[in-house]
């Protein structure tokens, strides 16, 4: 019978081991979920790919939209790392569709991954676990990228309209209603008129 996930919040590791406990987990989750996609996916599966208990799994991640949203911050989080802010005499809101067009190429190369992680992340706002979202670091991320160091209540409102909207292209392309073409054309016409006022006072 399946494991139902408990209403919980999700264990964070603390040392080593667990960290590297944790970080397999992740690697097996990516691979099953570029394999078959999230609704197909056994957590048995991956605990058993990733070389820990089943109850070690469960107790980072409650459930699989948890995983894959966990799954997602970490893609984010390299995204970051790997990431160059603005550079003198570029546009704030080029140098983040650069970054967002980029970031599209490397999810898109496994798609059934990426579409799982996006449900999942769609999942979590939606009400399962709202604060497990990944939008602060989408959001820290836009902020860096656009040489933007103090944020104002008005410039997170632009930079949560974009990943909105970035996510809604990744979803559009994933489904099949636009090319990469077109969805790397949207992403940054978005950029442009979502984030003229990036940084701004706001009027």
């Amino acid at each position: 019978m399946p494991r139902v996930a408990e209403n919980r919040a999700p264990a964070t590791p603390s040392s080593p081991a667990q960290q590297e406990r944790y970080r397999r987990i992740l690697r097996a989750a990516a691979d099953h979920g570029a394999e078959h996609g999230l609704d197909r996916i056994q957590m048995l599966d991956v605990a058993r790919d990733a070389g820990v208990a089943i109850a070690t799994l469960y107790r980072y991640f409650p459930s699989k939209t948890i995983l894959f949203t966990a799954l997602l911050h970490s893609q984010i989080e390299q995204l970051d790392r790997n990431s160059v802010p603005v550079e003198p005499g570029q546009e704030p809101a080029e140098a983040v569709a650069r970054v967002l067009v980029e970031a599209a190429r490397r999810l898109l190369e496994r798609p059934r991954l990426a579409q799982a992680m996006l449900q999942s992340n769609n999942a979590t706002v939606a009400g399962e676990s709202p604060t497990m979202a990944a939008a602060v670091e989408f959001a820290d991320l836009i902020l860096r990228v656009a040489g933007v160091a103090e944020a104002g209540e008005h410039d997170r409102r632009l930079v949560r309209l974009i990943e909105q909207t970035w996510y809604g292209v990744l979803t559009s392309q994933l489904n099949g209603h636009i090319t990469a073409e077109e969805a790397e054309a949207d992403t940054v016409l978005a950029c442009r008129l979502l984030l003229a006022e990036l940084g701004r006072p706001a009027r």
